[in-house]
């Protein structure tokens, strides 16, 4: 049993290495043009397109998993910082159980984004490629029973030529045999030698049978295969992209309102830390773009200083502030800026938050002036030009609107 086992293990050994040598002999001929190669240019550009397919395949895999790491990183390093937040973070401090929450909260939803970015996407990517090696394969074995058909059609072909030659062989080896073997046997001779040849074509002939069904059955899988595979991957780009795009979306809008919680406790905490912030963040805008006045601007930010005035009230008029202003500056009328009514000391920086408003510096002098129109003035906020600006420069370009209560009158 073992001997046949062996035998047949060599037998097909035998046989393939005789199909490599055929192979390796066929190729050679059509290289140096004594053989034609059959050709399917439809065949080879779909050929073409499989390997550019999966040459883009497999950019957008590897491309795909650095994203995922990179998502994976920016995972840990979101999960670092909160802890280092958390371990600095006192039990005293405003927003303890919230800032707590928003972390785990925040880093639920970092697991959740790469845990749908690997099920919609790479998964995905996965199975789309998987299916390239087999067909990779097959077009390998499609070329080699092609070279295979080639060389089959090639001897069919030169023994149907070299029939004649080959009676002409026969026959004259027969006719000297004719003069020395008896008449009877002399027949028989000449049959042999025709059965042999039949027999050689015979053989021939079935070999390039064999050899064209098998090439043609995998041929006719692969025409259809590779321009159905090539046309799929419009689909599957959309998909895959969609998918992540969409995971995005939801990833960041979520994640837009965590760091939204995360920015109101620590300006709560600021407040509780820094009282004098509240005359700051008592001046609102309102819809209709106009500042309101906060309900408490007589506290004093951190440091010396005085209180921080508060704002006048609507019912004094601008002719009030006129008066006043006359009084202020009489001496130096002549250098004062249209509409000028009186001089503010700035008693606190105030950084500006529109375009209208005025950069302060505690120290600043500012010249305060009358609105043009008297409508636009809001409750609490002033209109002026810093001296230094206008001594330097008579410029009223820079004019602009500023709280009263972080100023003091001269």
């Amino acid at each position: 049993m073992a001997e046949m086992s062996k035998g047949v293990t060599a037998g097909k050994l035998a046989s393939n290495v005789q199909k490599k040598i055929t192979r390796a002999q066929e190729k050679v001929l059509q290289k140096l043009g004594k053989a034609d190669e059959t050709k399917d240019v439809q065949f080879e550009e779909g050929v073409i397109n499989f390997n550019k397919q999966l040459v883009e395949g497999s950019k957008l895999q590897k491309d795909l998993k650095a994203y995922l790491a990179a998502v994976k990183a920016m995972h840990e390093s979101s999960k670092r910082l909160h802890e280092c937040l958390a371990d600095m973070y006192e039990p005293d401090w405003y927003g303890k159980d919230e800032m707590d929450s928003i972390a785990e909260d925040t880093d639920l939803l970092w697991t959740d984004f790469h845990q749908k970015l690997v099920d919609h996407a790479l998964i995905s990517m996965d199975t789309y490629l998987a299916q390239f090696p087999d067909i990779k394969a097959r077009i390998a074995k499609r070329d080699r029973k092609l070279v295979d058909f080639d060389s089959a059609r090639h001897h069919f072909a030169s023994l149907q030529k070299g029939k004649k030659k080959d009676e002409v062989k026969i026959a004259k080896p027969v006719s000297l045999l004719e003069k020395a073997a008896p008449g009877w046997a002399q027949g028989i001779l000449s049959a042999h030698h025709v059965a042999q040849t039949n027999l050689s074509r015979n053989q021939a002939e079935d070999e390039l049978g064999r050899a064209q069904k098998v090439f043609e059955e995998i041929n006719e899988d692969l025409q259809e295969e590779l321009p159905s595979l090539w046309n799929s991957r419009v689909g599957f780009y959309v998909n895959t992209f969609q998918s992540v795009a969409g995971l995005e979306e939801k990833f960041h809008r979520e994640m837009g309102k965590l760091s939204q919680n995360l920015n109101d406790v620590m300006t709560k905490l600021e407040d509780q830390n820094q009282p004098g912030k509240a005359g700051k963040l008592g001046l609102k805008t309102t819809a209709t773009g106009k500042r309101q006045e906060g309900t408490n601007n007589t506290l004093s930010p951190r440091g010396s200083g005085p209180p921080i005035p508060k704002s006048p009230s609507k019912a004094m008029s601008c002719n009030t502030w006129e008066a006043s202003g006359t009084t202020n500056g009489s001496s130096d009328e002549a250098e004062m800026p249209p509409g000028f009514l009186y001089k503010v000391k700035v008693m606190h920086d105030y950084g500006a938050t529109d375009g209208d408003e005025l950069d302060l510096k505690a120290g600043d002098v500012v010249l305060v002036m009358s609105y043009e129109n008297p409508e636009d003035q809001d409750d609490g906020w002033l209109m002026g030009v810093k001296e230094a600006h206008w001594l330097k420069k008579k410029d009223l370009k820079v004019k602009g609107v500023f709280p009263e209560n972080f100023t003091q009158r001269l």
